[in-house]
This record gives C-alpha cells, sequence and structure tokens, in this order.
C-alpha cells in the first residue's frame, strides 16, 4: 500500500509505535513528522475500554498527536497477537512504548526479549518516575511531576500557592527528550550495529527543564521561590500595566537599561542610587516596577512596542492564542497547518517548530482510524492472506 511520508528525512526507519496518551504519541509523533514509517498500534476494539486521555479520535487533541502515522490492532496479551508483533520486531528500527514499567516485562517485550529478535532494535521506554527505583510502579501523570520535579513551587504570584504550568510541560518534554534519546541510538547504531534501551521520565524531564534554576541550587544551594512575572535575576524585566492591557519588557545589562530609561521618558533613572546598578534595582525591584507601571500605563501596547523595538529595548506583547496566530511573525513562519479530518471537514494542526532546508516536513496523513492498514500492515510484514485471516478469527486483530 502507498503510504504519503511527511518528510524525507527519516523514510528508512520503521518504528512500532504502542504509546497512548501524551508523552508517547509526543516522541512518536516527532518521528512521524519526519517521515517515519510509524505504525500505531492499538488494541482491538472488542478489548477496547473506550474512550482514553485525549478525547475522541475526531477531537483535536487526538489528531493533533496521531498525525502521520497508521493505524492497526493487536492483542498483545493472546498468544497469536504478541507472536505477531514479535514477527514484526525482527524487521522494525523502533519500539516506541509508555506502559508502567513492569507491563512490558509481563508481555514478554522489554529490550532484553526484543534484542534476542532484533539486535538492531531500538526500544524507547517513557514512565512517570523510571524505569526502575522506589517510585518506578507508581502511575505518572503530568501535574504529579510539574509538583515533584519543582516546577509548581516557582510558578505564580509570591503567596500564591504552588501554580501547575498552562501546559502539560512534564509530558510534552518527556516526549521530546525520547524522541532526541531514539536519534541518537539511532545515530550510535550506524558505528556498532547494535541498538540500545533508550529510557526517559517524566519526573526526569521536568527537572531538566529546571535548567538554571536546579543548577543554582546544586552549585549555590539556593531554593527559588515564586516570582511571579519578575525575572528572577534580570531586573527589570516581567509584564507591566499599559494603557490598553500589559506588555513584557526585558531589561537586561545596564546598557539596555538606559536604553530603556531614555525610551520611557526618564533619563534620570539611572544616576538615581536607588536603580543605579543591577544589584540596587534587585533591592528595590517593587520601588522601580512601580514607578514603571506609571510611566508605560501611559500609552498602549502597541505603542510602547513600536519605541522599545526602535530603542533597542527587547519587548513583546502579551497575546491569547487566538492573538498569537494571527501575529503577522507567526503567519510568516507558518506554524499552523491546514488539513482535513476523513469526512474531509477542516482540521488545523500545530506544524514543526524547525526546518530542514532540503527535506522538509508536513502534514501528510490524517491520523488514521483504528485498525484502518491492519491487513495492509501485515501484508507489508511478510504475513500471508491465511496468517491474517487467522489472525482476525483469533480477533487477536
Amino acid at each position: 500500500m502507498s503510504f504519503p511520508r511527511a518528510s524525507k528525512a527519516l523514510e528508512r526507519f520503521t518504528v512500532l509505535d504502542l504509546t497512548r496518551v501524551r508523552s508517547g504519541p509526543t516522541c512518536v509523533r516527532q518521528l512521524a513528522d519526519w517521515g517515519a514509517n510509524v505504525i500505531k498500534i492499538e488494541t482491538p476494539p472488542h478489548l477496547s475500554e473506550g474512550e482514553g486521555p485525549g478525547g475522541p479520535r475526531e477531537g483535536s487533541d487526538f489528531q493533533n498527536l496521531q498525525r502521520n502515522k497508521r493505524g492497526m490492532t493487536l492483542d498483545l496479551k493472546s498468544e497469536k497477537g504478541i507472536a505477531a508483533f514479535r514477527r514484526m520486531v525482527a524487521k522494525a528500527d523502533v519500539v516506541v512504548e509508555n506502559f508502567r514499567p513492569d507491563v512490558k516485562e509481563r508481555l514478554g517485550i522489554d529490550y532484553e526479549s526484543l534484542r534476542k529478535i532484533n539486535k538492531g532494535i531500538v526500544l524507547t521506554s517513557i514512565s512517570g518516575f523510571g524505569q526502575d527505583g522506589p517510585y518506578a510502579k507508581r502511575p505518572g501523570f503530568d501535574q504529579i511531576a510539574q509538583g515533584m520535579g519543582g516546577l509548581m513551587s516557582i510558578t505564580g504570584l509570591p503567596g500564591q500557592g504552588p501554580v501547575r504550568v498552562g501546559i502539560p510541560i512534564a509530558d510534552l518534554s518527556a516526549g521530546l527528550f525520547a524522541a532526541l534519546g531514539t536519534l541518537t541510538a539511532l545515530l550510535e547504531r550506524e558505528k556498532s550495529g547494535e541498538g540500545q534501551w533508550v529510557s526517559t521520565s517524566l519526573l526526569q524531564a521536568q527537572i531538566f527543564m529546571l535548567d538554571f534554576q536546579a543548577a543554582r541550587y546544586l552549585t549555590e544551594g539556593e531554593i527559588a521561590k515564586q516570582a511571579g512575572n519578575n525575572h528572577p535575576t534580570s531586573i527589570p524585566t516581567g509584564v507591566f500595566k499599559t494603557k490598553d492591557g500589559h506588555l513584557n519588557i526585558a531589561v537586561t545589562g545596564q546598557v539596555i537599561w538606559e536604553r530603556f530609561c531614555n525610551a520611557v521618558g526618564h533619563p534620570e533613572w539611572p544616576q538615581e542610587p536607588d536603580f543605579k546598578t543591577g544589584k540596587v534595582r534587585s533591592q528595590n525591584r517593587d520601588k522601580l516596577n512601580a514607578e514603571i507601571d506609571k510611566a508605560t500605563a501611559q500609552k498602549t501596547s502597541a505603542e510602547w512596542v513600536e519605541i522599545f523595538n526602535k530603542a533597542g529595548v527587547p519587548c513583546g506583547p502579551i497575546y491569547n492564542v487566538g492573538e498569537m496566530f494571527a501575529d503577522p511573525q507567526v503567519k510568516h513562519l507558518g506554524i499552523a497547518k491546514e488539513s482535513a479530518r476523513a469526512d474531509g471537514s477542516r482540521l488545523g494542526l500545530v506544524g514543526q517548530p524547525f526546518t530542514l532546508s532540503r527535506t522538509p516536513s508536513q502534514i501528510a496523513a490524517r491520523p488514521p482510524d483504528m485498525g484502518e492498514h491492519t491487513d495492509d500492515i501485515l501484508k507489508e510484514f511478510g504475513f500471508s492472506g491465511d496468517e491474517i485471516k487467522a489472525l482476525h478469527d483469533a480477533k487477536a486483530v
């Protein structure tokens, strides 16, 4: 069966996708969007527990995560189903799963088992807390990882209490790191000829995303606190009132500080004892922010954006999602993509955030219906018509 590929970049790789919810599908989407032959394997409908996390198949969430893949069903708990899967592993490059760590051992699809079938296979595993250790068997969830990973303690206004980030950042970052790990393992395989086990977790990903806040603790013992919209080290950097809303302003370093003061109509501020250096501005942050609010409230956000950009002061409007997609630069970047559902209705999806000059990515195929390509995929993997019929008769697909 001819299947449109999203790109030529990864077209030589075949990926068996056992993932669900968000972190795993995020990983596999990266591979699919760059042309890998991704086969989404789901539990047959007669064994399915119904609609899972991510909403209905026709919903925007599922559609955005599952594009550029083909779909088949396979009962991995049945003898015939698991035998068929192992046969597919022999010809695949990558298996991606985000079951709880003990599930793959029970199914017999752990790395050592898969390696006996295909020494070049890359198994990519995403879990909540890691493949081993005291929390390994706990169920993982994005908000739990945000809290345990330290993010909620530094998000929000001072004294507000813990605040989650408005996107599932632990899920998404774990998926992206898993994709990066998968590609790293495939690159290494070109030298060694062997695959390996790639693993990450929501907790690891969330901790890594703390970046400098985590490094400040590990190096200096400093525990970051909630700072609201204030940047912890660059002052003044934050959200300021305007005549018609709010504006982000980022003043880093003494030169930009002086540019900012001139642009905002207060060239005297750099000479004032409370504002003269970065250190004293930090000590007098609240006083300075109040003064800036008085000044910026005199003009609209659009007026300040024009003024500050001419002056070389980093700034930007604060958009809602609709305003963001209407921005001319966002339109120019082309990250909003047009596709269609199975019934032909319009489907808006988020494209890849990076480009390749010779092998670009595109939305080449809508997400598959459940089991849509089962028979075609099995034929490609060498199953005969009788063997496919036997799988159907056994309700293994």
